[in-house]
């Protein structure tokens, strides 16, 4: 589901600063508590200040940046620091991968949820090819095309591409709950098997399988498993991702040779090529339909493929990979009070509608609703949001305001700013039913994992998530689905490249 303008293909609405805090970090953590309060600050005129912060020498300053950012600090500390040395949510500093990658690594970091927002607005940012950040990966990698993610909505392939995935979601609408139903079930009944059988179960990479399978299955109408993909998807998928998000991220080898493979020069496109033509045969075998409103729009069949394998398998895919680890995670150190909670208005609301998980009974469910909005606030899928001064601005965070100059890059690490704590009560703490109830929906426009705030929608005009209603609704099917089934479970939490690796330790059926 990371990285901005991420894609994930769309449904209609689901829906009828940081003054330092930062010295030390702080670690997750989960309540469920009074209701928390929206802190209100009266208005005052901000200085004006100079932004702090430099990029050192050239090549030396980017190299440093790097290495604290991945190895010597990690990413919290190499911004807490920042804050805390500059007494500013807003700096200048290097962004990976540098070089030999990226041609120019300088920044403009964002970190305090009044700042952040001016990345979503594109009458003042461009966002052409800042979809990975500084650096792009090439296009081989996507059949030669730009793909929407890349794509600025003042180029006139934006609106098409867009449009098209819009169409695909309303075309395949009412596939989505069963589809996800099937697939699901038959994941729980395999961890269910695991844990009778081990006593644990690894979450990561049947969660990987069932959601490839679940997309295929509910937008291209195919069961993957019964192709020559087979169940080949999520691994192909893996290695084409790594060869576009090397430059940023870490696989734990040791620090140099970590840093040299991964971040210091491309890898060739060519070690993925055969990977990635498997991928767009299945696609373009199983989009027939598409490519017809494709023609309608005025894209080539080929360059629909291209742009649907890349929404499905980067986009879709990667938001459930890392997303669903990450939500279930959160909601597993909630504890059993949580866990009865959400069970008891889940089951309930499903059992007023004849059995059925429905769209309308999952609107009746606050506290299940309130839980995927908490989790995608504190482990937004999404982390980094780019975007370059279309003009000279003046940007305010809660305490000054900010000269940027045409052209300068601008960068917000989301976590940070979803966790102001001028704007949330407790921050760092997961509150299961933060969101419920009338206080708790006013802090909804400060949700922005979907590269927009939660209480505003995708248009061809912007670049928020084309897929956000999407992506919301099959998080909800996920804690849905898992409280229908079981009562409350234990789980161990490591490292991956990308998200949490999840063991399961403890499962209690319903």
């Amino acid at each position: 589901m990371a990285l901005t303008s991420s894609f994930s293909l769309p449904l209609p609405s689901l829906h009828q600063q940081f003054p330092s805090k930062y010295s030390t970090f702080r670690p997750i953590i989960v309540s469920l508590s009074e209701k928390p309060t929206i802190v209100v600050t009266q208005p005052t005129k901000l200085p004006t200040r100079t932004i702090p912060g430099d990029y050192g020498l050239p090549g030396i300053g980017p190299w440093k940046d790097r290495l604290d950012y991945f190895y010597n600090q990690g990413k919290d500390e190499f911004f807490e620091s920042r804050v805390v040395k500059y007494k500013s949510t807003i700096f200048r500093t290097n962004m990976p991968p540098g070089p030999f990658i990226s041609s120019n690594p300088k920044v403009i970091v964002l970190l305090d949820g009044k700042s952040f927002p001016v990345l979503f607005d594109v009458s003042k940012v461009e966002k052409k090819d800042l979809f990975t950040g500084t650096y792009m990966p090439s296009t081989e990698l996507t059949g030669g095309y730009r793909v929407l993610s890349y794509l600025d909505p003042s180029e006139p392939n934006h609106e098409k591409l867009k449009k098209l995935m819009f169409f695909l979601l309303s075309s395949r609408r009412d596939h989505v709950i069963p589809k996800f139903h099937e697939t699901y079930t038959e994941f729980f009944e395999t961890l269910d098997k695991e844990m009778a059988e081990k006593g644990t179960a690894g979450l990561n990479s049947g969660n990987d399988q069932a959601a490839f399978n679940f997309l295929a299955r509910s937008l291209f109408g195919v069961n993957p498993v019964e192709t020559k993909l087979g169940t080949d998807g999520p691994t192909l998928i893996g290695k084409w991702v790594l060869l576009q998000l090397h430059p940023v991220l870490t696989l734990g080898l040791p620090k140099f040779l970590d840093d040299l493979i991964l971040h210091t020069f491309r890898l060739p496109p060519f070690l993925v090529k055969k990977d990635y033509q498997r991928l767009y045969d299945f696609f373009y075998t199983n989009s027939a339909s598409l490519f017809a409103e494709a023609e309608k729009l005025g894209i080539s069949k080929e360059e629909a493929c291209h742009n649907l394998l890349f929404a499905t398998c980067f986009n879709s895919f990667g938001g459930m990979k890392i997303f669903f680890p990450n939500m279930l995670k959160s909601i597993a150190k909630a504890g059993v009070e949580v866990h009865t909670r959400l069970a008891n208005e889940i089951r309930s609301e499903v059992k007023s509608a004849g059995g059925k998980i429905t769209m309308s009974a999952m609107e009746k469910m606050p506290l299940m609703k309130s839980v995927v909005y908490e989790a995608l606030r504190v482990d937004p899928p999404v982390a980094s949001q780019y975007g370059r001064a279309k003009q000279d601005l003046k940007i305010e965070s809660h305490d000054a305001v900010f000269e940027v100059k045409k052209g300068e890059m601008l960068f917000g690490y989301q976590p940070f700013a979803t966790k102001d704590p001028k704007i949330f009560d407790r921050p760092e703490e997961f509150v299961a039913d933060r969101f419920v109830g009338e206080e708790g929906e006013k802090l909804l426009k400060y949700v922005l994992w979907s590269n927009g705030p939660e209480t505003e929608s995708p248009t061809v005009g912007n670049k928020q998530c084309a897929g956000k209603d999407f992506v919301v609704m099959v998080s909800r099917l996920f804690v849905t689905e898992f409280f229908l089934r079981y009562d409350t479970f234990n789980v161990d939490v490591g490292k991956s490249a990308l998200g949490a690796s999840i063991t399961i330790t403890s499962l209690k059926k319903a």
